[in-house]
């Protein structure tokens, strides 16, 4: 059944006039309330006075001049960071040229000069940055992507064997590896590549690199059942992996671990380290007396920060992009650079520590802001002078190892 309509059902309200009669005096749809004030009032209520509308005229052209400044602010600020970007792209290219056709080439007869040195202290063009860390680190142990293929392929055997035993608690030992050896190639590397840089969400399960990242820490506890996996090394494995080839990845890792820094601290040599942390604070002392009396008083050692630091090459408290800076000048200057970098961060946040307590201090070492930047991370580091009483840091630390101190 259909219902008629008639004149009356028809809703007694006037029909509004178009948008553009009501507002003709304007030369276009304001954005925001804002522009409101240049309305005149509806019929029914007072109309505004000259000199009422004339202050909002005023106070409307206010308003749009102050938007325009702070448009034009906008722009120039834009316009600046595309000019910086712009000259970082061109310096990057013309560096990639320079390490292509000039440094590469002839490394050996090139890589110690003033001017490599110099252009690698100003960071290394991505394209070209894993074969100079490859080139840096070098293949003092011999190791062929042969060879890594074997030491993957033991590692993949331990690995099915051990998923098909029908406990973990059984403590036999299973294609010749124990229980713990067992744990820590599959348990340990599988929960460190959960949590190895995890904002990239690539080498978590199911990410592009997981199991390329896997791969190559599973064969280096083949490699070196000695040493086996130990938490951080997946931080300095994803970051080759990112830059290298998987076999050259893998080789430039074992070759890297294999430095006396880095063994001594993954080998967990007690007496190395506090060596180490020795020579370092004869520089902290010296570079930043404050601070460095600060964290004695406040008991703050400095195996709580540089353990983690060194453990992951600062790839896991730095920014990666950062961190790959810091790598650069690694694999330029050796283990100097790492506590040279360290002493860099204290400096560059030395008023905010000074104000912390030791928890607070912890937990900023920890957790370092996300926002740091290269470049002010460097210009510390460039002020800080890793010399003591006219002797540099492999005399500092060499001195500590041989006769236990450094007062003479």
């Amino acid at each position: 059944m259909f219902l008629e309509t008639t004149d009356s059902d028809v809703s007694p309200c006037p029909q509004l006039p178009p948008a553009a009669g009501r507002r003709k005096n304007l030369e276009f749809e304001p954005l925001s309330t804002t522009a409101l004030i240049l309305e005149d009032r509806p019929a029914n209520l007072p109309a505004k006075s000259l000199e009422e509308a004339q202050r909002h005229k005023m106070e409307y052209e206010e308003m749009v001049a102050g938007a325009k400044r702070r448009e034009m602010k906008e722009a120039q600020r834009k316009k600046r960071q595309m000019k910086e970007r712009h000259r970082q792209e061109d310096s990057i290219s013309n560096a990639m040229v320079v390490w292509n056709n000039e440094i590469l080439p002839h490394w050996d007869t090139m890589y110690g000069t003033r001017r490599v040195r110099d252009l690698w202290w100003q960071g290394l063009p991505p394209s070209v940055r894993g074969k100079v860390w490859s080139l840096a680190i070098g293949n003092e142990l011999n190791i062929t992507p042969e060879l890594y293929e074997i030491f993957l392929s033991r590692a993949k055997e331990k690995w099915r064997s051990y998923s098909e035993t029908s406990s973990v608690n059984d403590s036999e030992s299973d294609g010749g590896a124990s229980l713990a050896d067992r744990e820590s190639s599959l348990d340990l590397i599988k929960l460190d590549i959960s949590r190895t840089f995890p904002s990239l969400f690539i080498f978590q399960k199911g990410g592009p690199y997981h199991d390329l990242l896997h791969s190559v820490l599973g064969a280096y506890t083949c490699y070196r059942p000695d040493i086996g996996y130990v938490q951080g090394m997946s931080f300095i494995a994803a970051v080759l992996i990112l830059n290298l080839e998987e076999a050259e990845a893998f080789i430039t890792f074992a070759n890297l671990l294999n430095k006396p820094c880095q063994m001594a601290f993954f080998r967990v040599d007690h007496e190395l380290m506090l060596k180490y942390f020795a020579a370092f604070e004869v520089f902290f002392e010296e570079n930043l007396p404050r601070l460095f009396s600060h964290f004695q008083t406040n008991s703050l050692t400095p195996d709580l920060y540089l353990i983690d630091w060194i453990f992951t090459l600062y790839s896991k408290s730095l920014p990666l992009d950062v961190a790959c800076r810091v790598w650069d000048v690694f694999c330029r200057d050796g283990e100097e650079s790492l506590f040279r970098t360290g002493l860099g961060i204290l400096r560059l946040f030395e008023d905010v520590l000074l104000q912390m307590d030791f928890i607070h201090i912890a937990q900023f070492l920890t957790r370092l802001p996300e926002d740091l930047q290269a470049h002010t991370l460097f210009t510390a580091m460039a002020n800080t002078h890793m010399v003591s009483r006219n002797r540099r840091w492999a005399q500092v630390s060499i001195t500590l190892r041989v006769q236990g101190n450094v007062s003479q």
